[in-house]
């Protein structure tokens, strides 16, 4: 194989890959636009004081571990509620991050404040 060669298949792997590309941002559009149709900075922000809320339920949870006086350990219930305070705001901020990866993308477009419906 001559060097040629391997530029023209590395040429060919490229073209390969940007179509695979693009198609999955079109099946990733077209999905999404099913479910969420109408994405705009409202309810993104509305997204993320969801996502800020249950961290602060997360921590407001462990500090309360904190404050028992006399050194002893949290009961098994208030371990329990940590850990789903964890798991819940877990969760929505791996949404969160997979929302802002999905409009870095372009799977999503996200409307302008005022911007009327197409």
């Amino acid at each position: 194989m001559t060097g040629v060669d391997d530029y023209r298949g590395l040429l060919e792997q490229q073209r390969f890959l940007e179509e695979i590309e693009q198609g999955v941002m079109i099946a990733n559009r077209k999905i999404i636009h099913r479910r969420i149709p109408d994405l705009t900075a409202d309810n993104i922000l509305s997204l993320a004081v969801a996502v800020g809320r249950l961290r602060a339920r997360y921590l407001e949870a462990a500090f309360q571990l904190g404050i028992d006086e006399h050194g002893e350990p949290p009961n098994p219930s208030e371990v329990q509620e940590l850990k789903t305070r964890r798991e819940m705001y877990e969760e929505a901020r791996q949404a969160f991050e997979a929302l802002r990866y999905a409009i870095e993308r372009g799977y999503v477009d996200v409307k302008k404040s005022g911007q009327e419906k197409s």
